[in-house]
């Protein structure tokens, strides 16, 4: 039993790294055409704040047998938070400030809660505190690619969910909610079983319309909110942006 929750766990991080690292594409063009341009710099930050809570929890003094959550979300929290000064440097004066400010906000939430859980919580309510905080903003993570899924449907074209970032996002959230059986942590279990399922109606969208070229002008159309992970479409077009949720964030939770 430990060895395989061991190995759901070393899974976990590694489709977790990939869904991390996907928003690079991205990340390039920013850089290159010096300019968020319609992108939507959210998902980043609130991904953020879910690595954070997440790599807060799988501490040991927090929850015992987490190491690998911990060191996952650790390594996710420190290339979200590339992503999102990369964003907020190359952001407009109106855009950069409400990034700014949501930024401020995710490192004060975090502050809050590790502090609380530090020094006014013990034991079992510690665990309970900082296991509630991190599974809503998993959640909240893994639901940021219902737009895009809508306009999946929407559409009808595959054009902005590519096959193999909703494979991993499937994968990620299969391996994580697996190793949350495993370790008997529903804390764990819970977020990871519902993007599980986001996964699976993603692959079943991409399976329906992957043949059907849906309608060009409606999917040329950029668009301002969209999630980190999934929002990854050819370089040379406007195209959707993650989660939530990301990720990535679909990104995201581990």
């Amino acid at each position: 039993m430990d060895v395989l929750h061991f190995l759901f766990g070393l899974f976990g991080n590694a489709t977790a790294l990939f869904l991390f690292l996907s928003p690079t594409i991205t990340f390039k063009r920013i850089i290159r055409s010096k300019s968020t341009e319609q992108f939507s710099g959210i998902p980043y930050v609130m991904t953020l704040l879910n690595c954070l809570l997440s790599a807060w929890y799988g501490l040991p003094f927090v929850s015992k047998n987490n190491l690998l959550v911990s060191t996952i979300n650790g390594t996710g929290a420190a290339i979200e938070s590339i992503y999102v000064l990369i964003f907020i440097f190359y952001a407009p004066k109106k855009e950069k400030a409400k990034i700014l400010g949501l930024f401020t906000f995710v490192l004060a939430v975090f502050s809050a809660v590790a502090l609380i859980s530090l020094f006014a919580l013990q034991g079992s309510h510690r665990k309970l505190f900082c296991g509630l905080a991190a599974t809503i903003f998993s959640i909240i993570m893994y639901a940021s690619p219902l737009s895009i899924m809508r306009m999946v449907i929407k559409t009808k074209s595959v054009e902005f969910m590519p096959f193999f970032l909703s494979l991993f996002v499937f994968l990620c959230g299969t391996s994580w909610f697996v190793y949350g059986l495993l370790g008997r942590d529903a804390f764990v279990a819970i977020p990871n079983g519902f993007g599980c399922g986001l996964g699976t109606m993603q692959l079943i969208l991409y399976f329906i319309y992957r043949n059907n070229k849906g309608s060009k002008e409606e999917a040329k159309k950029p668009a301002a909110n969209g999630t980190a992970e999934i929002g990854v479409g050819p370089p040379e077009k406007p195209h959707q942006e993650k989660q939530a949720n990301g990720k990535v964030l679909q990104d995201e939770q581990v």
